[in-house]
């Protein structure tokens, strides 16, 4: 399954990914409401993740009821503006130094525990959006990763039962202005800029996803392959990650994790100038789909 939030005059709203297009759960839902009387299907992304474990049955029984039928809730791809396919009311926790090959290229030794910070919800956007950048720093740096949201409350699990909490993947873009985050020993402020954790457009809920440490992650900038790497480079893997940050933090149903940034980064290369208005930054994670975002 495919979950989308895309903007409407009423704020965001819930979809499905379908190869006929995308669904408006909600309107599908009041438009089909004699098919489905008895079905529980969530109306908006913090809906869905309102409880202590994500069900989907719901829309599963919408996606079933829709087949064959159309209607003003089938929408156009093209046409929709997508959201972050994420909650905003959830927690958004970043990993620092994941990649083996990055840590080389940015002469940092390997750590011995996750690097973590954080972001927060006003740094999240969607793919198609326009993401500003500020007049008062100038080393502007993209960094493709593949992020996970949570879909079951997760405290003191263990690694190898770690996946089991997991709903779905999806592209993340960790933009960085890197004279911000590396002016102090902290990163939080080169990393919280408005609109600095652009997501999506789908999140692919886990069963359609497979091993998260055998995914291709890839940048290009302006058309140029930039990082061409895979997620079995990362230092801490995915079910590592959540385990441990279960043992400290319980994780609730939409927190976002960042999993962290292969080598192909500008600050890694000399030779890359930094990031500017008018650059495309495009991302592909395994079969995930792909992040566009102009920069202004």
């Amino acid at each position: 399954m495919r979950l989308v939030t895309f903007h409407s005059p009423t704020g965001l709203k819930l979809g499905l990914k379908t190869e006929r297009g995308i669904i408006d759960v909600a309107a599908a839902q009041e438009a089909l409401s004699g098919d489905l009387s008895s079905a529980n299907i969530p109306s908006s992304f913090e809906a869905l993740c309102s409880g202590e474990a994500v069900e989907l049955e719901g829309l599963k029984q919408l996606e079933t009821a829709t087949e064959g039928k159309d209607g003003d809730w089938l929408l156009d791809e093209r046409k929709i503006q997508f959201g972050p396919s994420t909650s905003h009311s959830g927690k958004i926790i970043c990993v620092g130094l994941n990649y083996r090959r990055h840590a080389a290229e940015s002469n940092m030794p390997v750590p011995e525990s996750p690097v973590l910070f954080p972001k927060y919800a006003n740094t999240l956007a969607g793919s198609g959006e326009d993401i500003p950048l500020p007049a008062n720093a100038t080393k502007y740096d993209y960094e493709a990763e593949l992020a996970l949201v949570i879909g079951r409350r997760a405290r003191y699990v263990s690694e190898d039962q770690a996946l089991d909490y997991v709903l779905g993947y999806c592209n993340g873009h960790d933009v960085s202005a890197r004279d911000l985050q590396f002016r102090t020993s902290q990163w939080m402020l080169g990393k919280t800029v408005d609109k600095f954790l652009p997501i999506g457009p789908y999140l692919v809920t886990a069963d359609e996803v497979g091993d998260p440490q055998n995914q291709s992650i890839k940048l290009w900038l302006n058309g140029e392959l930039r990082q061409n790497s895979n997620t079995s480079d990362m230092i801490f893997s995915v079910a590592y990650i959540v385990s441990y940050l279960s043992q400290y933090i319980t994780l609730e149903p939409g927190d976002t994790i960042v999993t962290g940034t292969p080598e192909g980064v500008i600050s890694g290369h000399p030779e890359f100038p930094w990031m500017k208005a008018g650059d495309k930054v495009t991302i592909e994670v395994g079969n995930l789909g792909q992040l566009n975002n102009f920069f202004i």
